[in-house]
C-alpha cells in the first residue's frame, strides 16, 4: 500500500465515470482538485459525505475546485448513487482498485470484530499544479466540505 504525503505528485488516472466517460485525473490540470474516496455508494456514510460536497458544491467551485468521488462500485451504481442524491460532480469507478492502491486507500478494516480489505475513507485536496497540498484522514462525513474550506484558511 503506497503512502503518499503532502507536497508529493499526485498520482495520474483515467477510469470511467458514472456516464461512462473516461475520465483523467489530468483532465483538471490547473484548477484545485477534491479527490475523496469513500466505501461504498448509497450507504449512510457515503452519503452523508456525498450530500456534503452537493450542498456546498457552488461554495467549492467559487474557490476553485473540481470534486471527484472515488469508490470501487460500478458506473451503473455510481449512476444511481448520482441520481438519486442529485450529484453534480463525477463518481470513479475504480473496480479494479488501481486508483484505491495508488492513493493508498486500500486497505484492512475491520467492523463487528471481523477484519476485510477495503476503502479507507480519504480525502485529497490536489493543487492546480498536481500536488497534493493536504490529506484528510479523519473524515467527518457530514462535515466533509467544511473539512476542506477549514484548510484554507
Amino acid at each position: 500500500m503506497a503512502t503518499l504525503k503532502e507536497g508529493e505528485k499526485a498520482p495520474g488516472f483515467t477510469a470511467k465515470d458514472q456516464n461512462g466517460n473516461m475520465v483523467s485525473l489530468s483532465d483538471f490540470k490547473g484548477k484545485n482538485v477534491i479527490l475523496y474516496f469513500y466505501p461504498k455508494d448509497d450507504t449512510p456514510g457515503c452519503t452523508a459525505e456525498a450530500c456534503s460536497f452537493r450542498d456546498n458544491y457552488q461554495s467549492l467551485v467559487s474557490h476553485g475546485f473540481a470534486v471527484i468521488g472515488v469508490s470501487t462500485d460500478s458506473e451503473k451504481s455510481h449512476k444511481k448513487f448520482e441520481t438519486k442524491y442529485n450529484l453534480p460532480f463525477t463518481l470513479i469507478a475504480d473496480e479494479d482498485k488501481v486508483i484505491n492502491e495508488a492513493y493508498g486507500v486500500w486497505g484492512e478494516k475491520s467492523m463487528y470484530g471481523k477484519t476485510y480489505m477495503g476503502t479507507v475513507r480519504t480525502t485529497f485536496i490536489i493543487n492546480a499544479t498536481g500536488t497534493i497540498s493536504n490529506i484528510i484522514t479523519k473524515v467527518d462525513n457530514a462535515n466533509a466540505t467544511q473539512q476542506v474550506l477549514d484548510l484554507l484558511g
